[in-house]
């Protein structure tokens, strides 16, 4: 059984619900990456998405892109991810890691080099956004032979059959993008969250964890009641753009962000 995959039914034995943060590798510096995933992990991050900086992210907002730019200004490359990750598993075996990127870079290293690497360094699950269900099926299954989910994002206008396809090669957990649009918009109506995330539930018995649109602790608390997990990113990737020239500060704000997010999720 994969880290995602324990975590998750323990998660569930203590009725809780996972908390994951996203954050882009390499910003604000490619040597900030290891302390933030390490501050995550000690104040409630159950899984850690970790973001590949790339030239063209069609599905972030402006806040995650500038992030990419910042990152890749440094030239974090996705080489330099996969040593990112190794390098948190040498203080840190328990908390998984998942990637969240483009199937370019993937493509430019070549998808074995990436498995391979990917699982030797640690990696636990692997997002591609780019990357529908319907076409991965020469990836997933080479993926889950070498014991790494494949994580698939499921939309509001995600139609059932696509659900099924995503349900058939996806592992780990499923992506729900509870808005129309990019990372970083600002309305979340969780009533239509509530219906979408049933109608999944009506096709997988995978976990679901919602994105996009999650800003603060009480919109994290009401999410938590109507899934398996709570994802936040562009809140998160604001305050590393925020603080990031003052790594005390970033810190503590950091640590706010996460412990108020886990004490309304938890309550």
């Amino acid at each position: 059984m994969s880290r995602i995959s324990s975590l998750f039914k323990k998660l569930k034995q203590d009725h809780r619900q996972a908390l994951i943060p996203y954050v882009t590798a390499g910003d604000p510096h490619p040597g900030q990456t290891l302390d933030i995933m390490h501050t995550l992990a000690a104040t409630g991050a159950d899984i850690i998405e970790l973001g590949v900086p790339f030239s063209d992210p069609m599905a972030d907002g402006p806040v995650i892109q500038q992030a990419c730019e910042r990152a890749l200004a440094y030239g974090t490359s996705l080489s330099m991810v996969l040593d990112m990750v190794a390098g948190f598993r040498q203080q840190n075996d328990d908390t998984p890691v998942v990637l969240m990127g483009y199937l370019n870079p993937i493509e430019a290293m070549g998808i074995d080099t990436f498995i391979r690497r990917a699982r030797e360094a640690g990696v636990d699950g692997v997002l591609v956004v780019d990357l529908p269900p319907e076409e991965a099926d020469s990836v997933a299954p080479r993926l889950a032979e070498n014991g790494i989910d494949a994580i698939f994002l499921i939309a509001p206008t995600t139609t059932d059959t696509r659900i099924e396809s995503a349900t058939q090669f996806g592992t780990g957990y499923i992506y729900y993008v509870s808005l129309k649009g990019v990372t970083g918009s600002d309305k979340l109506d969780l009533d239509d969250v509530g219906s979408h995330v049933q109608r999944i539930r009506d096709h997988s018995d995978l976990p679901i964890a919602v994105g996009f649109g999650i800003k603060d602790s009480q919109t994290a608390g009401a999410v938590a009641r109507l899934a398996d997990g709570v994802i936040v990113g562009s809140s998160l990737v604001n305050l590393i753009a925020t603080h990031g020239d003052n790594p005390e500060q970033l810190t503590e704000s950091v640590k706010e962000l996460m412990q108020s997010m886990r004490q309304a999720m938890d309550n």
